[in-house]
């Protein structure tokens, strides 16, 4: 009975031993795949912050060429 107690203890332990450098290997990738996110996550601000930026412009250049031409138009009749 010691013998084969002893067997599957060593049995055991092995999975155990696998286990551990597999659950090793799983929190490397997922430091690295986290980095990958955190970078991903910094360069889709970066491009949100740029696409304000660009559409401000445009929306301010629009609004400015509305302003000029309600300024060109008159309602007044001009005398012939």
């Amino acid at each position: 009975m010691s013998d084969e107690f002893e067997r599957e203890l060593r049995k055991v332990k092995g999975q155990l031993e696998k286990a551990e450098n597999e659950n090793e290997k799983l929190n490397e990738v997922n430091d690295k795949l986290q980095d990958e996110v955190d970078s991903l996550w910094a360069m889709m601000d970066e491009m949100t912050k740029s696409d304000i930026e660009n559409w401000t412009h445009l929306l301010d250049q629009l609004e400015a060429d509305t302003a000029q031409r309600a300024l060109m138009v008159t309602k007044k009749k001009a005398d012939a």
